[in-house]
């Protein structure tokens, strides 16, 4: 028997108003902030301060992993008792038919990293775009974004007194370079704001060096990297403004092999831009140890980093086309720009093939929900999110028919948890209660717990659309091990985690496309 014809699955919102149009052209540095916030303010049971501009790949395993409910005490609702064949089905076929791990070794190692206006980027969209017309897929594109291109060039530091050793350091994207015959200098060592503000008087034609030690991974405590990341983000306009020649980061990261970790830094004009860079934990315990001893440390910095103009790229887009309500669309995505160092493994190289292949699970299943499924694969997260921000302005007219969009941007780990975050506390706590009815049916691939706040840099744009965000959070314990780093490579991904994340992904996906109503709606 033919069923009788429905009503939309999604009330019309109408066009966004003057103020959230506002809201979404402030700059996407300071939006990923807010968003960071407020998953900092949900997740950990003592706040901590936070930077004042974030880096845009601001990971969703920024803070504690706190289960808002203890996994033991969720009981299956009548929702998620509706999809128990259906998540069997999709678990097991994901677990055993997953290509994420091919697909991943082919990015990491025949493309390499994907830095924004790069050749490899390039590249990558271009191996993406293929697998994907590969394996099927409706209306595989690539929408065009304009992107920065940043470019380190050569780069070295060494200290030269009291005793002279190399310096192991990576240049902070978007940092400015050094005079072509470097810079040379004495080291004031600071941990953190107060100090600086102590050392003011002797700054002025020296270099500082930030160490503020990133704490070990704790369930308890977090990461601490939204605690920490100030440093790298900030720590050039702080210094800038006593008269520092340069700046130098201890890497935000809690475990170190003399591993240095880049990533995005933020100048103001209201300062000279100054050269930045990150240096190993170990570099930054020596010198602060020298000087601590009684030592005048001096450091010579060469870098000949250069922001270039904006350059084209491209979102990579593909679909699977619902049966019922075509024009109403849950995005899954992952970014597919990454550092220049390593090979972009766990970010986000993991997050995109997760996406592509749950698409494709769902394809080769013939479990075709609803709505539409897109994937998108974002440009220039890391420094820019001007992938996601073309995307919202492009698909301004559609926002309201999205029902959600989903970002796996935290590594290819077992996927631990899910974050959702909603502009309407309201409605964000209603989606998180639903979502935690769900929470059964992905026992089978460790997903145990729902965070409350933020979900994700690129899909974080969409926010004042009034779009439900939510995000596959990975098991952090080990992500920023990595992260940003020469070790980011694919050696570190296990296959297992990995297909384990394809499934809790084409599942969530599968559910948010075929349930009745929009996550979260209100009665």
């Amino acid at each position: 028997m033919k069923p009788p014809p429905r009503p939309p699955l999604i009330a019309p919102f109408g066009s966004p108003g003057p103020a959230a149009r506002r809201r979404r052209s402030r700059d996407p540095l300071i939006a990923a902030l807010l968003w960071t916030l407020t998953a900092a303010t949900a997740c950990q049971s003592a706040p901590q301060p936070a930077p004042e501009v974030p880096t845009p790949g601001q990971e969703a395993q920024d803070e504690p992993m706190n289960p808002m409910t203890p996994p033991g005490d969720l009981a299956l609702s009548a929702l998620g008792a509706s999809f128990s064949d259906d998540a069997s089905k999709i678990i097991d076929g994901a677990l055993a038919t997953s290509q994420a791990y091919n697909k991943l070794e082919a990015l990491c190692l025949e493309v390499g990293p994907r830095l924004s206006g790069s050749p490899a980027l390039d590249e990558a969209i271009r191996w993406s775009m293929e697998e994907l017309k590969k394996d099927g897929h409706d209306k595989v594109r690539a929408e065009p974004a304009m992107v920065p291109r940043w470019v380190r060039g050569a780069e070295s530091a060494a200290v030269t007194a009291p005793r002279a050793f190399p310096l192991t350091m990576l240049g902070l994207g978007g940092s400015v370079g050094t005079p072509k015959r470097g810079l040379e200098a004495e080291v004031v060592v600071v941990a953190n704001e107060e100090e600086l503000e102590a050392a003011a008087p002797r700054i002025e034609g020296r270099i500082v060096l930030f160490n503020n030690p990133m704490p070990p991974f704790s369930h308890e405590t977090g990461t601490g990297y939204g605690h920490t990341v100030r440093f790298r983000v900030n720590g050039a306009d702080m210094a800038s403004a006593h008269g520092a020649l340069a700046v130098l980061v201890r890497s935000v990261t809690a475990r170190s092999l003399n591993s240095p970790h880049t990533g995005m830094l933020s100048y103001k004009d209201e300062v000279p831009r100054i050269p930045a860079a990150a240096i190993t934990t170990e570099d930054a315990d020596t010198i602060a140890g020298l000087v601590r001893r009684g030592h005048a440390v001096k450091v010579k910095l060469s870098m000949e980093a250069r922001n270039h103009d904006p350059v084209p790229s491209a979102n990579v887009v593909a679909e699977l086309t619902g049966r019922e309500a075509p024009e109403e669309v849950v995005v899954i995505s992952g970014h597919l720009d990454s550092w220049d160092v390593g090979h972009g493994a766990h970010d986000d190289g993991a997050g995109c093939v997760i996406a592509m292949e749950a698409l494709s699970v769902l394809r080769r299943l013939g479990m075709t929900p609803r709505r539409t499924l897109r994937v998108v694969l974002w440009t220039n997260e890391e420094n820019g999110l001007m992938g996601a921000k073309a995307y919202a302005q492009d698909h301004a007219g559609e926002l309201r028919l999205h029902a959600a969009a989903v970002e796996s941007d935290s590594g290819g780990f077992d996927p631990a948890s899910i974050a959702v975050h909603h502009q309407d506390p309201e409605r964000q706590a209603r989606a998180a209660a639903t979502l935690e009815g769900l929470l059964p049916l992905f026992a089978p691939v460790r997903t145990g717990t729902v965070l409350r706040g933020f979900a994700g840099a690129d899909v974080g744009v969409m926010l004042t659309d009034d779009v439900p965000l939510l995000g596959l959070v990975s098991d952090p314990s080990q992500y920023f091990d990595y992260h940003h780093s020469h070790a980011d490579t694919f050696d570190k991904i296990d296959k297992a985690e990995l297909d384990r994340s394809v499934a809790a992904m084409a599942l969530l996906a599968f559910i948010l496309a075929e349930m009745p109503g929009r996550l979260g709606d209100l009665p």
